[in-house]
């Protein structure tokens, strides 16, 4: 058997795909299973987007990123709301997401996200938060 790193290999992904499936198939588990990305944009420019995805019971932010002209001016928190609204009521009970301390930390707090722990580092701003919201 070889071990090798690969870049582009579209086998890779529908053997992810169909393994992940059938073994929660296998296990009696609903996968959910669903990408996301939203968009903010304003006058066709982006000024921000947000990641992710959804599956079994959770649905997990990847990144949320805004644009250094538009922080400040709540797109951040939309993007979270519209992630939020699309989940809601779909039989998913839980936002899980990380950042590190030099992120946004405040800024999940301040949406309603609970901080689960925090894996320290020896550089705080390394340190990375572990979030979570009942939804």
């Amino acid at each position: 058997m070889e071990i090798k790193r690969v870049t582009e290999d579209d086998r890779v992904g529908e053997f992810i795909n169909v393994e992940f499936s059938d073994y929660a198939t296998d296990c009696d588990v609903a996968l959910n299973f669903e990408e996301f990305c939203f968009v903010a944009e304003d006058d066709g420019k982006i000024a921000g987007v947000i990641t992710g995805w959804a599956y079994y019971n959770e649905v997990h932010i990847g990144d949320l990123i805004v644009g250094k002209e538009y922080r400040r001016d709540g797109v951040g928190s939309s993007l979270v709301a519209a992630v939020e609204d699309a989940y809601k009521g779909k039989g998913y009970e839980k936002i899980a997401l990380t950042t590190f301390g030099f992120q946004a930390p405040d800024f999940y707090k301040k949406l309603g996200y609970e901080l689960e722990f925090v894996r320290k580092d020896n550089d705080p701003k390394l340190s990375k938060h572990f979030y979570l919201k009942r939804i």
